[in-house]
C-alpha cells in the first residue's frame, strides 16, 4: 500500500488506466493500489480536473473486474445490509474516521471549495457508491474503511489474483 504523496504515473500505466475505463484517463497524480500482476487497480484522482471540474472521488476503483464486482453487489442489494452496519456504534466511527482519512490524503493535492468535506461513496453517514468504498479500502489497506472492506470481502473479484486483460502491462517500458 502507497499512500499520497504518489510517485507521477508512467505513460504506460497512464495507458492501461485509460484501457481499463475505456476512454482517455484524466487527473490521475498516482496509483493508490495494484493489482499483483502491477497492473493499476485503483487512480489517486486530482481534485480538480485540469478543465477546472472538481472532482472529490480521490480514490477511483479502475479494475474492471473489481468495478464488475461492485456493481454486482450492487445489483444484488448488498448494499442496504452494508448500510446497516452503521447501527453498530463502533462502525460507524471507524466509517467517520475513514471519511476523515479520504478528506486528509485528497487535501495533499489542493484545496477546492466547491468539495470542501465531501468525501465520496456516501461517507461519513450513509452508503451509496460500493466502488468509491472499495477503491479507498484498497488504497488505505484493511481496517481503514470497514464498509470497502465488507464488500471486498463479500465481491466475487479479489486483490489476490489477477484477472487482467494484459498483465504487467503497467510495467512494460512506455519507449519514453
Amino acid at each position: 500500500m502507497t499512500r499520497p504523496p504518489y510517485p507521477t504515473p508512467t505513460a504506460a500505466e497512464i495507458d492501461v488506466v485509460s484501457r481499463q475505463l475505456g476512454r482517455t484517463a484524466r487527473g490521475v497524480v498516482g496509483i493508490a493500489a495494484r493489482c499483483v500482476c502491477g497492473n493499476p487497480t485503483v487512480v489517486a484522482t486530482a481534485p480538480r480536473l485540469q478543465d477546472g471540474t472538481p472532482f472529490p472521488t480521490f480514490y477511483y476503483l479502475t479494475h474492471p473486474a473489481a468495478t464488475a464486482a461492485m456493481s454486482t453487489l450492487e445489483a444484488e442489494q448488498a448494499m442496504p445490509e452494508l448500510a446497516a452496519m452503521l447501527e453498530d456504534d463502533e462502525i460507524t466511527e471507524r466509517y467517520h474516521a475513514a471519511h476523515r482519512d479520504y478528506l486528509a490524503d485528497r487535501a495533499q493535492f489542493g484545496d477546492v471549495p466547491e468539495i470542501d468535506g465531501i468525501s465520496a461513496g456516501g461517507m461519513p453517514t450513509r452508503v451509496k457508491c460500493l466502488h468509491a468504498l472499495a477503491g479507498h479500502a484498497l488504497a488505505a489497506g484493511a481496517g481503514v474503511n470497514p464498509i470497502g472492506d465488507a464488500a471486498l470481502a463479500r465481491a466475487s473479484w479479489s486483490p489476490e489474483r489477477c484477472g487482467c486483460a494484459e498483465p504487467g502491462a503497467a510495467r512494460e517500458d512506455s519507449g519514453d
